[in-house]
Protein backbone atom coordinates (compact mmCIF):
# COMPACT_ATOMS: atom_id res chain seq x y z
CA UNK A 1 0.00 0.00 0.00
CA UNK A 2 2.51 2.46 0.73
CA UNK A 3 4.17 1.96 -2.83
CA UNK A 4 0.65 2.56 -4.51
CA UNK A 5 0.55 6.11 -2.30
CA UNK A 6 3.65 7.35 -3.58
CA UNK A 7 3.35 6.47 -7.05
CA UNK A 8 2.01 9.61 -8.09
CA UNK A 9 3.99 11.88 -6.23
CA UNK A 10 7.30 9.76 -7.78
CA UNK A 11 5.32 10.30 -11.34
CA UNK A 12 4.76 14.17 -10.96
CA UNK A 13 8.71 14.64 -9.51
CA UNK A 14 10.25 12.64 -12.54
CA UNK A 15 7.69 14.53 -15.16
CA UNK A 16 8.19 17.80 -13.62
CA UNK A 17 12.32 16.77 -13.69
CA UNK A 18 12.14 16.15 -17.16
CA UNK A 19 10.19 18.33 -18.48
CA UNK A 20 12.13 21.30 -20.24
CA UNK A 21 11.80 25.01 -18.87
CA UNK A 22 10.60 26.10 -22.19
CA UNK A 23 7.29 24.15 -22.29
CA UNK A 24 5.59 26.19 -19.27
CA UNK A 25 1.84 24.51 -20.47
CA UNK A 26 3.26 21.05 -20.38
CA UNK A 27 5.06 21.99 -17.30
CA UNK A 28 1.97 23.51 -15.72
CA UNK A 29 -0.34 20.51 -17.08
CA UNK A 30 1.94 17.82 -15.38
CA UNK A 31 2.92 19.68 -12.36
CA UNK A 32 -0.39 21.09 -10.67
CA UNK A 33 -0.62 20.59 -7.21
CA UNK A 34 -3.91 19.23 -7.66
CA UNK A 35 -2.65 15.94 -7.77
CA UNK A 36 -3.54 12.49 -10.19
CA UNK A 37 -6.57 11.67 -8.06
CA UNK A 38 -8.07 14.85 -7.54
CA UNK A 39 -11.27 15.69 -9.83
CA UNK A 40 -10.69 16.87 -13.17
CA UNK A 41 -9.07 20.51 -13.39
CA UNK A 42 -11.39 23.44 -14.03
CA UNK A 43 -8.37 24.65 -17.05
CA UNK A 44 -5.66 22.21 -18.84
CA UNK A 45 -3.31 24.70 -17.89
CA UNK A 46 -2.74 24.33 -13.86
CA UNK A 47 -2.54 27.81 -13.01
CA UNK A 48 -3.71 31.08 -14.89
CA UNK A 49 -0.28 32.38 -15.96
CA UNK A 50 -0.32 31.00 -19.02
CA UNK A 51 -3.56 32.06 -19.86
CA UNK A 52 -3.07 35.87 -18.98
CA UNK A 53 0.01 36.52 -21.08
CA UNK A 54 -1.98 37.54 -24.18
CA UNK A 55 -2.01 40.95 -25.74
CA UNK A 56 -5.55 43.12 -24.66
CA UNK A 57 -8.85 42.64 -27.38
CA UNK A 58 -9.85 45.49 -29.22
CA UNK A 59 -12.82 44.32 -30.13
CA UNK A 60 -15.84 42.68 -27.63
CA UNK A 61 -16.31 39.79 -30.37
CA UNK A 62 -14.98 36.63 -29.33
CA UNK A 63 -14.24 33.56 -31.48
CA UNK A 64 -14.73 30.36 -29.51
CA UNK A 65 -13.00 26.83 -30.67
CA UNK A 66 -13.03 23.09 -29.09
CA UNK A 67 -16.75 23.43 -28.80
CA UNK A 68 -18.41 20.17 -28.50
CA UNK A 69 -20.93 19.18 -31.49
CA UNK A 70 -24.02 18.92 -29.14
CA UNK A 71 -23.21 23.00 -27.49
CA UNK A 72 -25.74 24.82 -28.39
CA UNK A 73 -26.68 28.72 -28.49
CA UNK A 74 -28.19 28.37 -25.44
CA UNK A 75 -25.69 26.31 -23.68
CA UNK A 76 -22.78 28.85 -25.30
CA UNK A 77 -24.52 31.98 -23.62
CA UNK A 78 -25.25 30.11 -20.37
CA UNK A 79 -21.79 29.45 -19.94
CA UNK A 80 -20.33 33.39 -21.11
CA UNK A 81 -23.24 35.22 -19.52
CA UNK A 82 -21.57 35.15 -15.86
CA UNK A 83 -19.20 37.63 -17.19
CA UNK A 84 -21.12 40.83 -18.53
CA UNK A 85 -24.16 41.88 -20.43
CA UNK A 86 -24.01 38.71 -23.76
CA UNK A 87 -25.14 40.90 -26.59
CA UNK A 88 -25.18 37.49 -28.71
CA UNK A 89 -23.79 33.64 -28.68
CA UNK A 90 -23.97 31.79 -31.61
CA UNK A 91 -22.46 28.67 -32.37
CA UNK A 92 -22.06 27.76 -36.27
CA UNK A 93 -23.30 24.78 -37.67
CA UNK A 94 -23.60 22.60 -40.64
CA UNK A 95 -26.53 24.04 -42.95
CA UNK A 96 -27.23 20.17 -44.25
CA UNK A 97 -26.85 18.45 -40.88
CA UNK A 98 -27.90 21.38 -38.53
CA UNK A 99 -25.03 19.99 -35.78
CA UNK A 100 -22.29 22.10 -34.72
CA UNK A 101 -18.87 22.38 -36.30
CA UNK A 102 -16.66 23.18 -33.44
CA UNK A 103 -16.43 26.64 -33.21
CA UNK A 104 -18.76 30.14 -32.50
CA UNK A 105 -18.95 33.51 -31.33
CA UNK A 106 -19.89 35.36 -28.74
CA UNK A 107 -20.67 39.24 -28.58
CA UNK A 108 -20.30 41.38 -25.74
CA UNK A 109 -21.19 45.24 -25.04
CA UNK A 110 -18.06 46.11 -23.85
CA UNK A 111 -14.30 45.19 -24.53
CA UNK A 112 -13.81 44.87 -20.41
CA UNK A 113 -16.36 42.19 -20.48
CA UNK A 114 -15.16 40.26 -23.08
CA UNK A 115 -11.61 40.82 -21.70
CA UNK A 116 -12.87 39.24 -18.50
CA UNK A 117 -14.81 36.76 -20.45
CA UNK A 118 -11.63 35.44 -22.59
CA UNK A 119 -9.77 35.72 -19.15
CA UNK A 120 -11.94 33.19 -17.23
CA UNK A 121 -12.94 30.94 -20.33
CA UNK A 122 -9.90 30.30 -22.09
CA UNK A 123 -8.78 26.80 -21.77
CA UNK A 124 -12.06 25.45 -19.50
CA UNK A 125 -14.43 22.73 -20.09
CA UNK A 126 -17.86 23.00 -21.80
CA UNK A 127 -19.80 19.91 -22.00
CA UNK A 128 -16.29 18.12 -21.47
CA UNK A 129 -14.48 19.62 -24.33
CA UNK A 130 -11.46 21.69 -23.80
CA UNK A 131 -12.52 25.60 -25.74
CA UNK A 132 -10.23 28.11 -26.68
CA UNK A 133 -11.16 31.72 -26.54
CA UNK A 134 -9.25 34.07 -28.55
CA UNK A 135 -10.48 37.60 -30.50
CA UNK A 136 -12.63 37.16 -32.84
CA UNK A 137 -11.49 38.73 -36.44
CA UNK A 138 -13.48 40.71 -39.06
CA UNK A 139 -15.02 38.73 -41.78
CA UNK A 140 -12.41 38.99 -45.37
CA UNK A 141 -14.88 39.54 -48.55
CA UNK A 142 -15.05 37.31 -50.85
CA UNK A 143 -13.07 37.74 -53.95
CA UNK A 144 -15.13 38.52 -56.96
CA UNK A 145 -15.80 35.59 -59.47
CA UNK A 146 -13.31 35.41 -62.00
CA UNK A 147 -13.95 35.54 -65.75
CA UNK A 148 -13.96 32.12 -67.54
CA UNK A 149 -11.87 33.23 -70.53
CA UNK A 150 -12.78 29.56 -73.13
CA UNK A 151 -16.56 30.75 -72.43
CA UNK A 152 -18.37 32.13 -75.63
CA UNK A 153 -20.48 35.74 -75.74
CA UNK A 154 -23.54 32.91 -75.86
CA UNK A 155 -22.77 31.13 -72.47
CA UNK A 156 -21.27 27.76 -74.15
CA UNK A 157 -18.08 26.73 -73.00
CA UNK A 158 -15.89 25.41 -75.41
CA UNK A 159 -14.04 21.92 -74.94
CA UNK A 160 -10.32 21.92 -75.39
CA UNK A 161 -9.95 18.23 -74.66
CA UNK A 162 -7.70 16.57 -77.38
CA UNK A 163 -8.07 12.48 -78.41
CA UNK A 164 -10.49 10.28 -77.85
CA UNK A 165 -12.00 9.16 -74.42
CA UNK A 166 -13.93 6.25 -75.03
Amino acid sequence: MAASAAAPALLRRLFCSSIPASSSVLRATFCSSAGFGSSSPSSIFGDATEVANVPPLTTPNLFVSGLSRLTTDEKLQGAFAPFGRLLEAKVVTDRVSGRSKGFGFVRYATIEEAERARQEMNAKFLDGWVIFVDPAKPRQPKPAPQQDTGSSHAGFTTNKTVGWCG
